[in-house]
């Protein structure tokens, strides 16, 4: 019996890896906002660690970095 090889584009394949590195930095983001890391904040670390640019449209959608419903520091 033989074997048919599966040809995947190369598009395929940039495709799966890019949605997989969207994932792995979803799933940072949220294990750091559960542990009370704003989610804009955790976002541009997260991002970091993986040696990605950062674009200001890509930050509208997270809340402000220090917006933490905290009026000033003295309250922490």
């Amino acid at each position: 019996m033989a074997r048919q090889k599966h040809m995947v584009s190369l598009e395929e394949v940039l495709s799966a890896i890019e949605m997989a590195k969207e994932k792995v930095i979803a799933d940072e983001v949220h294990s750091m906002t559960k542990m009370g890391v704003p989610k804009a904040m955790a976002y541009e670390m997260v991002v970091a660690r993986f040696g990605q640019k950062v674009s200001s449209s890509e930050l509208d959608s997270y809340e402000d970095a220090f917006d933490t419903g905290v009026a000033d520091w003295s309250e922490l």
